[in-house]
């Protein structure tokens, strides 16, 4: 009986130690991340934009963040090799700030010089990153750097990015209240950028 009792001890105990081997096992893969899980580096998009038909026309087309309403601007403003035509504002959506889309002419300029000088006829910029991405097809230029306003005495981080179409460049800016601002609103141009394809409906 002494024989049988230690037997039947030491197969409850390797039974046990399967089990829990099993349930850790299953612990592990639910508190892994699942492939399909929402990346939250990318605002929800709301609509396209850019297409005809579109609150703003241009040369490419690109989801906009859910909230943020977009309307093109009647009195464009020139920054460096292009034209302010379109403004998203981020207000709906609780934050302060826009992305605002820049249009050029057709050229031989690559992304990145386009970036360049845009970035440099803004003015008080300093701590340039630059990279680069590909989306859609399109190979662009994109910065991070900080913005300093010599009369308000102040700084703040701002981002922008560049491509390239046939219908001439494109210029996504982000700006915001402040630095903080900014990066409660990254998200929108991460999805513009994902977003982004060169195009223009007839």
């Amino acid at each position: 009986m002494g024989r049988r009792a230690a037997c039947a001890a030491v197969l409850v105990v390797l039974l046990t130690g399967c089990s829990s081997g099993a349930e850790d096992k299953d612990a592990k893969a639910s508190a892994s991340p699942s492939a399909a899980a929402k990346d939250s580096s990318v605002a929800d998009s709301g609509r396209p934009l850019g297409g005809k038909g579109s609150d703003c026309e241009l040369p490419v087309t690109f989801d906009i963040a859910e909230e943020w309403t977009a309307e093109s601007v009647e009195a464009p403003l020139d920054q460096g090799p292009v034209t302010l035509a379109c403004e998203v504002d981020a207000k709906p959506a609780g934050n302060i700030g826009f992305l605002r889309a820049w249009t050029g002419e057709p050229g031989d300029g690559d992304a990145r010089s386009v970036l360049e000088a845009f970035v440099a006829a803004q003015g008080g910029v300093n701590e340039e990153k630059y990279g680069s991405f590909t989306t859609g097809g399109l190979t662009g230029a994109e910065v991070t750097y900080v913005y300093s306003n010599e009369l308000l005495e102040e700084s703040k981080q701002e981002s922008a990015l560049a491509v390239t179409t046939p219908l001439g460049p494109v210029v996504l800016h982000l700006g915001g209240l402040d630095t903080e601002e900014h990066k409660a609103m990254l998200p929108a141009l991460e999805l513009a950028k994902k977003t982004l394809r060169s195009g223009r409906a007839e």
